[in-house]
């Protein structure tokens, strides 16, 4: 499935019309940004929270219960239902007082799922320590943790980083860069390429003077009194709504936790030879019954017979040609069988090799 998509994704890309919105790879320079983060506590978990002996949960569960007038002994509490966190977030000077924002909640405890539970208040901070977000509200974790007798559980996703959607509360504005009277511009992704591009279609356009800096920005210098449109909001909507063409950068992307993988359409592959092969080794026991000779003392003994199995899958080998897309790349890891887990350690092991040529990314 994962070969087949990025085999249709090879397909298509060169097919669709490469020009993109200036304000969909940029932004204004003076929008600000700063992460926020926080220590809180989930509750009402399902006995997945936390065990006594996380010191800082019960000190944590502690402090809160005296916080609101009840005195008790951290000796005595259970916290199997609560989980310590960290939450995280990020804020930008365009989200004023009483905007709502996503927050990430991440344990730090040894609690085994956080499906279900429900972040308490928690104050989110920057990193000199002034608060600009208040937290709080029910967990999504997209998945689940169900655990049975013997061990066994089935698990689908991760249980333990979640996310609450608008569950942060702006409570204070964050100020904005002062450029003066220039527009300044930065990219999302820095590229000498694609920021040549975006000044010469604004140059093209209005006749200004739009410089780069660097490879992430660019200062448009604005007259006094722009003929059109006429005020500065307009003009700075018009630029936005310009077309060009960013420049790709080959980068492969990949999430070892979910088995997530994806390339870009610019990626190649020197000449290389790929094998896969996988061994698997099987052990059977088999009850084996002894019993004593008729009329005689003994008992009856049952004891395990071991039988040991080994298949040895064959490698299968693919020579990798110069593969110049995309489709040359996902065709070939097609043909060795490679599922997701597979294709990981094969660009991994790619790159090491030096035949990968893009950057490779793990998140």
């Amino acid at each position: 499935m994962l070969t087949l998509l990025l085999f249709l994704f090879g397909i298509f890309a060169h097919d669709a019309d490469a020009s993109v919105r200036i304000k969909d790879i940029t932004r204004i320079h003076c929008d600000n940004d700063i992460d926020l983060f926080g220590y809180g506590l989930v509750i009402g978990l399902d006995g997945s929270g936390d065990s006594k002996g996380t010191q800082f949960t019960t000190q944590s569960l502690a402090n809160m219960m005296e916080r609101i007038g009840l005195t008790v002994e951290t000796d005595k509490l259970k916290v199997k239902n609560v989980a310590a966190v960290i939450v995280t977030g990020r804020i930008s000077s365009t989200n004023k007082v009483g905007d709502r924002i996503d927050v990430t909640v991440s344990s730090v405890g040894d609690a085994s799922s956080l499906q279900g539970g429900m972040l308490l208040m928690t104050q989110l901070s920057s990193a000199e320590g002034e608060v600009y977000v208040m937290a709080q509200g029910p967990i999504s974790i997209g998945g689940f943790n169900v655990q049975v007798d013997g061990g066994n559980k089935i698990i689908n996703n991760y249980t333990l980083i979640g996310r609450v959607p608008g569950g942060g509360s702006v409570t204070r504005n964050l100020e904005t860069v002062q450029n003066g009277g220039d527009v300044v511009l930065a990219l999302y992704a820095p590229d000498y390429t694609t920021a040549t591009r975006i000044a010469e279609e604004i140059n093209k356009k209005y006749a200004l003077s739009a410089n780069i800096e660097d490879a992430a920005t660019i200062r448009i210098k604005i007259p006094d009194n722009p003929t059109d449109p006429n005020n500065r909001a307009d003009f700075i909507s018009e630029i936005g709504g310009l077309l060009v063409e960013p420049d790709q950068v080959a980068r492969v992307i990949i999430n070892e936790r979910t088995g997530t993988i994806v390339t870009g359409a610019n990626v190649t592959i020197a000449p290389v030879a790929i094998a896969h092969g996988n061994i698997t080794i099987n052990i059977k026991s088999s009850p084996v019954i002894s019993q004593p000779e008729p009329f005689s003392k003994g008992e009856t003994v049952v004891e395990p017979e071991y039988q040991l199995s080994v298949d040895n899958e064959k490698a299968r080998v693919v020579n990798l040609q110069e593969a110049v897309s995309l489709a040359d790349v996902a065709k070939a890891l097609n043909e060795i069988g490679a599922a997701p887990r597979d294709i990981i350690a094969i660009f991994e092991a790619l790159k090491q090799a030096g035949a990968l040529r893009a950057e490779l990314v793990i998140i």
